[in-house]
């Protein structure tokens, strides 16, 4: 049988560590890179260094996307680059009729939801987004409880996420802190959350209202050592009185957690160009917000209490879904970064009458609770013919989690609910103050 071809769209190091390196070293069988293509050559000898193997790849700039379409003939468009650049080569690769896998979140507004939602109806290709945190073990055994009707009908859902201060304060050295590059972290992190709610439930969103603050990070926040923009980790004078830096680290040596999965490959100066992934997280260009609470709408009635917090002292969630027949709590601490023990996640069923049944799930081994090997089996052999129900998202599951991103943003801004429907009306495209990375 032979291999499907695939083109990459930004070389990043989601792409190397989620795409290129499993590509080549489990799946090589069933799949082929013939092109690369990022606004940086840095990225390409980055990656070669990596992955000697694909040495003389063609490789392309932005503006070479029809040409490497021409050269290479692929079956299958991997988007893997900064936020921004998503909706352009998903809505092109769709165009071509091509398959299309990208990197959550999908885009970063209404306006290209609508975009990709229009190539996706008139294409012969598929889009997948690959929302990795269905597939955890966890996640998975909560959706079949549900489905088997151990709740009933789903009322209420309440999840507060935590990042704890490496994570949450990654996303502020990064080219995340932009909303023009990410959309904000409603859109960049919590459309994670916000697919898995809907995923459960099996209800669409509709309308949003929340509240929303930049508590700890820029020049405002409280623990800034110094009011003084273009700061780096690499070269800050003043990093030995920053408690986000000494937290990880000595007077004489950085300290990289076992399990960090959000330090960039050669994060600082020469890795890249023109970019570093080690910024202060107090610079005043940061004009996102860090903290949020959001209560959402269902098309069925369910509602959900949200929050997320980027500094806190250790990682995880807790999660309750409430229906008709009963209730559904979990609690998990995802890091080992942390100074207390980690207790088993388990999962806690409490029927409306009876007595609590704890669920214990078996682990899977790798990243995101074991939910990435699972979803790139699905990506590169096919859906898993023994799953009894859907799991992979496509556009449309990628558009409401964004839009549900977008919809909570835009009510800290205004003060009002937003509904979700309202985000696709057409629109003047927006300046979007895209950073270079």
């Amino acid at each position: 049988m032979a291999r499907k071809r695939y083109v990459i769209c930004g070389v990043s190091t989601r792409a190397n560590g989620m795409f290129i390196k499993p590509m080549l070293e489990t799946f090589g069988q069933h799949c082929e890179i013939v092109g690369l293509l990022d606004a940086d050559p840095g990225r390409f000898a980055n990656c070669f260094k990596k992955f000697p193997s694909l040495a003389g790849t063609p490789v392309y700039a932005p503006d070479q996307f029809e040409r490497m379409i021409q050269e290479t003939k692929p079956d299958a468009v991997i988007v893997a680059g900064v936020d921004y650049t998503h909706a352009e080569y998903i809505v092109k690769g769709l165009e071509h009729g091509l398959d299309v896998i990208s990197e959550k979140p999908m885009v970063t507004s209404g306006a290209d939801c609508k975009r990709v939602l229009d190539a996706q109806e008139r294409s012969s290709g598929k889009l997948y987004v690959a929302f990795n945190y269905r597939y955890s073990p966890i996640h998975t055994r909560i959706k079949e409880l549900i489905l088997e009707g151990r709740v009933g009908r789903i009322t209420s859902v309440d999840l507060n996420w935590y990042l704890d201060t490496y994570h949450g304060a990654s996303y502020f050295k990064r080219w995340n802190r932009r909303r023009g590059s990410s959309g904000g972290l409603s859109v960049h992190k919590s459309t994670h959350h916000f697919d898995l709610v809907q995923w459960w439930i099996g209800q669409k969103p509709v309308e949003a209202f929340a509240y929303g603050a930049l508590n700890y990070f820029g020049p405002e926040g409280e623990l800034n050592p110094a009011k003084e923009d273009g700061r780096y980790c690499g070269t800050c004078k003043v990093k030995p009185s920053c408690a986000y830096y000494m937290r990880w680290s000595t007077r004489s040596k950085e300290i990289v957690p076992e399990d960090d999965h959000v330090t960039n490959i050669d994060v600082k100066s020469g890795g890249f160009t023109g970019y570093r992934a080690d910024a202060c997280i107090f610079d005043a260009e940061i004009d996102i917000e860090d903290t949020y609470a959001a209560v959402v709408k269902y098309e069925q009635g369910a509602m959900l209490s949200y929050s997320v917090n980027f500094s806190l002292p250790y990682e995880g969630y807790r999660l309750a879904i409430n229906g008709t027949k009963g209730r559904i709590e979990t609690m998990e601490v995802m890091s080992k970064r942390t100074s207390h023990a980690v207790p088993e996640q388990t999962i806690e069923l409490f029927p409306l009458f009876g007595a609590k049944e704890t669920i214990r799930v078996v682990p899977k081994p790798g990243g995101h609770g074991g939910g990435d090997p699972l979803l790139l089996e699905d990506l590169f052999l096919g859906p898993d013919p023994l799953r009894a129900y859907d799991i992979m998202a496509g556009a449309e599951a990628g558009a409401l989690a964004v839009l549900t991103g977008e919809a909570v943003w835009k009510s800290v801004q205004s003060n009002k609910p937003i509904r979700l429907a309202d985000l696709l009306e057409p629109a003047e495209a927006e300046e979007r103050g895209k950073a270079h990375v």
